[in-house]
């Protein structure tokens, strides 16, 4: 057992001084059971199931969670469990397995931010291909964060704080200390599963409620009576969901209507509808037709003006990681075998020679593997694309490694990095004239490993910060890391394709608003055939909200989406507000805090998961799920009335869940 059972040492939040050291939680000297199957299986277990989770969350609401704290509480629950029968475990197999668990979100992110397009392409990828491509960004990802983490997590201690390992290692520290939390994220898979089978599956209630706005023209304001989006909102708390609901206003209560307006003088129909006259489409099929582009513009100007207002920090950090991985690789080619040996458990590394090989074989499978980049060109072409695919990850990740030791993980400009590089390898692609669907499939996949391996380095950064204030093996964690990305990415693809089949990306079951604004960059680029227009004003939108200090990206994420999908966010932000505002105890208020974001965790995983077994069912059976539907209420208007009147128990309940005090 560790020798310090009090937590963490003062040491760990502060900069070090010149010659003093970092206790961890675990001694170097001692060698206590780490990386195990039990660990690594069960990391495994929880892996899958929030990497499928966060995949549906990231298709319905255009953004994931980072899962290492709850699969952390869940595997500590567990290991209690197997204790009771006699076979024991230690706090660095509980981070072996959040570590090898928490792999799954990151590459959820990426495939679902990308790969999407290419089903509203029409040339739908198979499972062996977006396997591939999910392992390969994986893999890249965190071969080149390996060299980095000297520097980043060791010599920079103090000045980074990566706040999600931080954060990740104190629930492992209190956990160990004493208490039992786990049982949130259980009670909150459990109501969102349920709850998702009533509006889902059986269909026993409505999933969604609506009430027109009189005297305004095609005017309506709805929710989705969905337990995950609550989650997240709670997660993300008030400030960022009343942003997010901003934008969401804004094309429910102007746009729409304004189109409304305007399209009663018309008598033609107005592009890209070619079809029906603007007077003639519900609210519905004015989003659909107008209102996504004119988000999708917003979302793409904000996603770029996230990447330059972080190019200082990129430059910056770019430099200082090229220059620490020259050093790195020196040190490591004149380090002898005995040294290696001699150097404490907590410092080290897999060797710079699998970095290198690893890369290189990813780089060699890419280029030589028929298929992987679509349709497009020979060898030669793939060689091009895994070269690109190579450069912009290896700029990236070391950018992304530092950024999220700054900001965290949910700040991480993924979605600028990704459009970076799309634009990077679409001007590339227009020089060599590879303008059709397949140059166009090859540039997304390109930056579909890069958005991968960006967002696992991430993830990898922050894993390894929970583990050196822990005293874990880094070679082990990135072992762990590894393992997590090849052994979720099957179940993450599969489940994209299963959803593909079932509800259909770009639906209103699954807008895939991140996918879609990939889409438009690249089709911007070679094919140059879209609604500028509505783009541009979308583009004027994110403009404005830089100018009145609004954070444009998620206000432009609101105006894409349904407002629908934006009001239980907000009920959530508003509910975690109200909660710790009414507490004046800063332990009760921090105890509130870290329970609510535990049962958000569990809806997300609860809903997200019956998400993607309706659609296998769906799959399997060649149809959705007909249930048993809410004409037994009567109404429609009685079926939304009743629907809402469910939702709100189901917060009554989380409520209560949070105000009632754990026995001591």
């Amino acid at each position: 057992m560790p020798k310090n059972n009090k937590g963490l040492d003062a040491k760990a939040y502060v900069p070090l001084k010149e010659g003093e050291t970092y206790k961890p939680y675990v001694p170097a000297e001692e060698n206590i059971a780490e990386f195990t199957f039990k660990a690594v299986g069960l990391g495994i277990l929880f892996g899958i199931i929030f990497g499928a989770a966060n995949a549906y969350l990231g298709l319905r609401a255009g953004l994931t969670i980072s899962t290492s704290i709850p699969v952390a509480v869940m595997a500590v629950a567990v290991f209690k469990i197997l204790s009771k029968f006699g076979i024991g475990s230690t706090i660095l197999e509980t981070n072996i397995a959040q570590t090898t668990g928490s792999a799954s979100s990151s590459l959820a992110s990426g495939v679902i931010f990308t790969l999407p397009a290419l089903f509203m392409w029409g040339v739908a990828p198979d499972l062996l291909q977006m396997t591939i491509l999910a392992m390969s960004g994986g893999v890249i990802g965190i071969l080149f964060m390996i060299p980095l983490r000297k520097f980043l997590i060791e010599r920079e201690h103090g000045k980074l704080p990566y706040p999600e390992g931080t954060a990740c290692a104190e629930v492992l520290v209190a956990n160990e200390v004493g208490g039992n939390k786990a049982k949130y994220i259980f009670y909150g898979m459990g109501a969102a599963a349920l709850f998702k089978t009533l509006t889902s599956w059986i269909k026993v209630i409505p999933d969604y409620a609506a009430v027109k706005i009189p005297f305004l023209k095609k005017g309506a304001i709805g929710i989705d009576l969905s337990a995950a989006l609550f989650g997240v909102g709670y997660i993300l708390g008030p400030r960022i969901a009343w942003v997010m609901v901003g934008g969401g206003l804004l094309s429910a209560i102007i746009i729409i209507p304004a189109i409304a307006y305007w399209g009663d003088t018309q008598t033609t129909p107005f592009f890209p509808e070619t079809v029906k006259l603007i007077s003639e489409m519900s609210t519905g099929e004015i989003w659909s037709r107008y209102v996504r582009y004119i988000g999708a513009g917003a979302v793409a100007t904000a996603g770029i003006i996230t990447l330059i207002k972080s190019v200082p920090v990129m430059i910056e950090s770019f430099k200082v990681g090229a220059k620490n991985i020259v050093k790195q690789v020196d040190e490591d080619t004149h380090t002898s075998k005995e040294q290696v040996a001699k150097e404490p458990r907590t410092h080290q590394d897999l060797p710079i020679k699998v970095v290198f090989f690893g890369i290189l074989a990813v780089v060699l499978m890419l280029t030589f593997m028929p298929g992987v980049f679509g349709a497009v060109g020979g060898i030669d072409t793939r060689l091009l694309a895994a070269i690109c695919v190579a450069v912009f990850a290896f700029f990236f990740v070391t950018v992304a490694s530092r950024i999220v030791g700054l900001v965290g993980v949910t700040s991480n400009p993924t979605s600028g990095m990704t459009i970076a590089a799309l634009l990077g390898t679409a001007t590339i692609f227009l020089a060599m004239g590879w303008t059709d669907t397949s140059g166009k499939a090859a540039t997304l996949i390109v930056g579909c490993v890069v958005a991968i391996a960006a967002s696992i380095s991430g993830d990898t950064s922050q894993d390894l910060k929970s583990g050196y204030l822990l005293g874990a093996t880094p070679r082990k964690q990135q072992m762990a890391e590894l393992i997590g990305v090849l052994t979720s990415a099957t179940f993450v693809c599969l489940s994209v394709l299963l959803l593909a089949e079932t509800f259909g990306f770009g639906s209103k079951e699954l807008p895939a608003p991140q996918a879609t604004l990939m889409k438009l960059v690249i089709d911007g680029v070679l094919e140059q055939n879209l609604p500028w227009l509505l783009v541009v004003i979308g583009v004027g939108i994110a403009i404005v909200c830089e100018l009145v200090k609004v954070p444009s990206l998620p206000f432009a994420v609101g105006v894409y989406l349904p407002l629908s999908t934006m009001t239980p966010i907000l009920i959530g932000g508003l509910i975690r507000h109200w909660v710790e505002s009414k507490t004046k105890r800063d332990d009760e208020k921090e105890s509130r805090r870290e329970k609510g974001i535990l049962l958000g965790s569990g809806f997300v995983g609860g809903e997200g998961l019956l998400g993607v077994a309706i659609a296998a069912m769906a799959f399997i059976e060649g149809k959705k799920p007909d249930g048993i539907g809410t004409g037994w209420i009567g109404s429609d208007v009685m079926a939304m009335i009743l629907g809402a009147i469910s939702f709100s128990l189901l917060v009554v309940w989380f409520i209560k869940l949070l105000k009632k005090r754990d026995a001591a």
